[in-house]
């Protein structure tokens, strides 16, 4: 169960909105109140803080260097590019390869992008969209967030590419280390060009309307919106341009696959560990919407001395019970200030055009029949909307991590 409490603070209005327009019935003994009524203390003090978007500071961190580069004094930082004042980004040809770039932007040329380059573009090109920033060994997502940034596209041209380019390899700072290296990359299509549907590629420098704390990869990383935390690299100051035919990221010497999209996968947030027999149970929790999209949530209560369907590693013939769907949150949070509506929603409405959104979190909810006293093991899945059950279509973990989640929960009689 992911164990950042902004994500049930996030998540607790939607889920009893959802309780409260089930019947009385249903819902008597369940500790959320008639419908109408006004919420428990300890609820209300949980609706108060309530936010769909994560607050920079609450993301749960993942990185490398020693030091962390975020932990460095502020004057250290300017002196190496981690400040707005003295952050530049090259973007040169690769010189082990035949790559052929008319104009690189780089330091000893006195033409590497500056801050205020990049500020210029952004009056023109800036964009911004919603992702959930997951790490690729890891089931629980770590925040979710609005992110703006330039195309990197737009960089990429100004620096006049000709050809003999297959990929763009790129890195952040790293204590000028060669051996604290994290590098990442993309196919030269995927920056050019976004498949249909799909988000930029971006230099990034917002995070919920804020400017990027050296925390979160300020003052610019990039944002890979279809990837995993890996391919979104911080306190990034060079891309480099080059022929190679492969991939030669450092989670590549991890055993990790490198070209994986975000899965689709559910969690749970809460359930009753224990109950009376015959009692409903109320059961929540989020979705990460991936590449694959999201059709449905579905949970399975099972008696956990009792044996699995046979010949069945991924639980397809389990008695699955629907859950519903949650819709969009009435309030983003996480310090959103207003402005610019957020790619894939409706200028006229203010709305998602679509919900569940790819690459963005949802919520779900149901009210499972109450079951004879005993030990009982509760899981739930999602169907993506090609109808594979999860883990499928990508069951493996070296590809991010996606098992059914499965927690305990003790009835008593």
């Amino acid at each position: 169960m992911p164990n950042s409490q902004h994500l049930l603070n996030e998540h607790g209005e939607l889920t009893r909105r959802y309780f409260l327009g089930l019947s009385a019935a249903a819902v008597a003994g369940l500790g959320i109140g008639e419908a109408g009524a006004a919420p428990a203390p300890r609820q209300q003090e949980a609706l108060t803080r309530l936010e769909y978007l994560t607050h920079s500071e609450n993301f749960r961190n993942f990185g490398r260097g020693n030091p962390p580069p975020h932990t460095l004094p502020a004057d250290k930082r300017r002196e190496v590019g981690m400040d707005r004042e003295t952050w530049q980004l090259e973007v040169v040809p690769d010189p082990e390869t035949d790559a052929k770039v008319d104009s690189p932007l780089s330091r000893e040329r006195g033409t590497a992008l500056t801050w205020n380059d990049l500020m210029a573009l952004a009056r023109e090109h800036a964009v911004c969209y919603l992702h959930v920033m997951t790490c690729l060994n890891v089931a629980d997502p770590c925040g979710m967030g609005l992110w703006e940034g330039v195309p990197l596209r737009v960089v990429v041209w100004k620096a006049r590419p000709v050809g003999n380019i297959r990929r763009v390899f790129y890195h952040g700072y790293h204590n000028d280390d060669p051996k604290q290296l994290f590098q990442s990359s993309l196919p030269f299509g995927r920056v050019l060009e976004d498949p249909p549907g799909e988000p930029p590629v971006i230099l990034c420098y917002k995070l919920n309307g804020q400017w990027l704390s050296p925390e979160r990869g300020g003052p610019v990383r990039m944002l890979v919106p279809d990837a995993y935390g890996f391919k979104s690299v911080k306190w990034l100051n060079r891309v480099v341009l080059s022929n190679l035919f492969h991939a030669n990221d450092t989670y590549a010497g991890g055993n990790n696959d490198i070209d994986t999209w975000l899965k689709t996968f559910a969690r749970f947030l809460s359930y009753p560990k224990t109950a009376r027999a015959g009692q409903p149970l109320p059961v929540t929790g989020l979705a990460q919407v991936g590449i694959a999209g999201l059709s449905a949530v579905q949970a399975w209560l099972h008696p956990a001395g009792a044996p699995l369907p046979a010949d069945d590693p991924y639980l397809t013939k389990g008695d699955w019970k629907p859950a519903e769907l949650l819709g969009p949150p009435a309030q983003w949070g996480g310090g959103l200030p207003e402005g610019k509506l957020p790619l894939g929603f409706d200028p006229k409405t203010g709305k998602p055009k679509e919900w569940p959104m790819r690459f963005a979190l949802a919520h779900w909810a149901a009210l499972l029949p109450g079951v004879p006293a005993g030990t009982y093991a509760l899981r739930c899945r999602t169907i993506d909307v090609a109808g594979h059950a999860q883990p499928m279509p990508r069951p493996f973990p070296k590809s991010g991590q996606n098992p059914v989640h499965r927690v305990q929960v003790q009835i008593e009689g």
